[in-house]
């Protein structure tokens, strides 16, 4: 019962932990643009604080993949010491968590959680970016069409079509944009989105798009069979992931239902976990257990995994 109760407590204190975050993070964010590089004598903000604990952040070799990551995710806005900050934060509770309900040797689990947690959720953000991105492209490849069919270059096509579509295609062909302004070629230009977005569905249309800069031939004709086709597996995508959605998620209730069986044997007799960890008998009954558990997790992400 004491478990139970200390579980319901850590609940509540992460919620609210999590809720303060999310403040700071909006508060930065919007101020961000103000404070940075302003000097003055009066006491810094919490804000302010926050932004000078960025930008150093930013200089080291952590800070500057998760700035990296961040970037891919479309959450450049995003300040990184934050993301990291409530990743270690993260790990740390669900170490003390397991560490008081189970034994103090699944303690060592709250560092594991803070690198999978943080690239789990970078890797969610960026591929659903992805997805929203490829979701855009029919439409895309329509105002790229129209464009070039009344004379536009392709540069300037992007340009207009940076514009009109929504994020995040609007923002990433903005940037496309904008390297070549400055002088780079349209296939450098490109090969950076395709690196920030990598999809079958982008490569074919940057493809399109060279091969038509390159040696001319129907490019409004192939943007409309491209639009066309991506509309169809746009269609299918969907279709496939609803199909989907119950066994990716049986997959991590598998996860689940281990600890949770682990906690059930704590509350009915108090100790049992912290018994087993002391004999050599327990020890491979958990780790075979936990391997178990573990192999039906990733047989079942094999087996569902889509890349279409």
């Amino acid at each position: 019962m004491t478990v139970v109760v200390i579980l319901i407590g850590v609940l509540g204190a992460c919620v609210l932990f999590l809720a303060g975050v999310r403040e700071l993070v909006s508060v930065a964010s919007r101020r961000r643009a103000l404070v940075a590089g302003v000097v003055d004598d009066t006491p810094l903000s919490g804000s302010a604080r926050v932004a000078r604990w960025d930008r150093a952040f930013r200089q080291t070799a952590p800070g500057r993949w998760v700035d990296r990551q961040l970037l891919l995710a479309g959450e450049e806005t995003r300040p990184a010491v934050v993301v990291a900050g409530v990743a270690v934060a993260g790990g740390l509770l669900i170490g003390w968590v397991l560490a008081v309900g189970l034994a103090p040797v699944f303690g060592l689990l709250g560092i594991v959680a803070v690198v999978v947690g943080i690239r789990a959720y970078l890797a969610r953000a960026r591929e659903r970016r992805n997805e929203q991105f490829i979701a855009q492209m029919p439409e895309l490849a329509r105002v790229l069409s129209n464009a070039t069919s009344a004379g536009l270059s392709i540069a300037a096509a992007i340009g207009i079509a940076a514009g009109e579509l929504a994020a995040p295609a609007g923002p990433e062909l903005a940037r496309v944009a904008s390297r070549m302004r400055f002088g780079d070629s349209l296939e450098a230009a490109m090969t950076g989105l395709t690196e920030r977005l990598p999809s079958r569905e982008v490569s074919v249309l940057v493809s399109t798009l060279l091969v038509s800069a390159r040696s001319g031939g129907s490019l409004v004709s192939s943007l409309r069979d491209i639009a066309d086709t991506l509309d169809e597996r746009k269609e299918i995508r969907r279709e496939v992931r609803t199909t989907l959605a119950q066994s990716t998620s049986t997959g991590y209730l598998v996860i689940g239902m281990g600890f949770a069986l682990l906690f059930l044997l704590n509350v009915i007799q108090p100790g049992t976990v912290q018994a087993m960890t002391s004999e050599w008998i327990g020890r491979v009954a958990l780790v075979v257990g936990g391997a178990l558990f573990v192999s039906g997790f990733l047989l079942i992400r094999r087996m569902t995994r889509f890349d279409g």
